[in-house]
């Protein structure tokens, strides 16, 4: 049976981000910066160089900004222009037409009912998740990798990173099956498990490959860890009947859900930039003597 390929995106940001309170009081935590990018805008980029035609965004109140984002800003582009502005700095936040879609979800229970808001929109098609919050950096991007291996075996596939031991209640983790280089079967699938019970420190990362039969098993699926309906645990109910791997991520991953972890990615994206690194790496050597 030929592998469909990858056109749709469900990017699922709703969440409160109650974490970063008091800054996503009235902003959505999906547009705090990197330097000078939002989040969702690393995250859309990176479905983009993946070969993503349609983003879907799962979103929930207060968070218009992030279709304002990615819109047309009339006045902004005449008041560049008039003073003699380049608009190419916008260029990325401008998808085609059609090539965006947002579905409301009401009430936040969870990251499973987040995707099954999409259905309609996914239809019968193959589909990828991108939780803008794990900020993933490498060349190529971390979905592209993801593609490209897909496109040789097939089925759902999940981003999986080794964690500490003592951290692997805070994720989904895998059973590992057998493992070839960055790619590894999964047999199991079990979320946030409690301390020294976890099946290994492979963890699932926030990036995944998923057919269109995870929705059927989302409409029956029950609450889960922290008293909501888990993606886990779906795709954990998937496993056998189609092809399972999770790929390691060639490349550098920041928690900025975590607020020690955003501004890790700050300080990282910061000291990597051409036009500004050169004096944040001697700031933050001067900072630490």
């Amino acid at each position: 049976m030929p592998i469909k390929p990858l056109r749709k995106a469900v990017f699922p940001v709703g969440g409160l981000g109650t974490r970063f309170l008091p800054a996503t009081k009235a902003m959505p935590k999906e547009m705090l910066p990197v330097v000078d990018r939002p989040l969702i805008q690393y995250a859309v980029d990176e479905a983009l160089e993946a070969g993503i035609e349609q983003m879907i965004f799962v979103t929930g109140r207060g968070k218009s900004a992030i279709e304002d984002h990615f819109d047309i800003a009339y006045e902004l582009e005449a008041t560049m222009r008039g003073r003699g502005k380049s608009l190419e700095v916008l260029d990325a936040t401008r998808l085609a037409p059609g090539a965006v879609a947002y579905v409301r979800q009401q009430e936040p229970m969870g990251l499973g009912h987040a995707v099954w808001c999409a259905r309609d929109i996914v239809g019968d098609e193959p589909f990828a998740v991108l939780l803008a919050d794990d900020f993933m950096v490498g060349k190529p991007g971390c979905l592209k990798q993801m593609v490209d291996a897909y496109m040789q075996v097939g089925g759902n596939m999940i981003c999986a990173q080794e964690v500490p031991e003592d951290q692997t209640h805070m994720y989904g983790v895998i059973t590992p099956g057998r493992r070839d280089g960055a790619l590894t079967q999964v047999k199991g699938l079990v979320e946030k498990p409690a301390k020294g019970t976890a099946p290994s420190n492979l963890s699932v990362i926030g990036r995944y490959i998923l057919q269109p039969e995870v929705m059927r098993v989302l409409e029956t699926q029950g609450k889960g860890a922290g008293g909501e309906i888990q993606l886990t645990d779906a795709m954990a109910r998937m496993i056998g009947d189609q092809p399972f791997h999770g790929l390691t991520f060639d490349g550098q991953r920041y928690d900025c859900g975590d607020k020690a972890g955003y501004v890790t990615a700050n300080l990282a994206i910061a000291i990597g930039r051409a036009d500004i690194g050169d004096s944040v790496r001697a700031f933050a050597v001067d900072l630490l003597k």
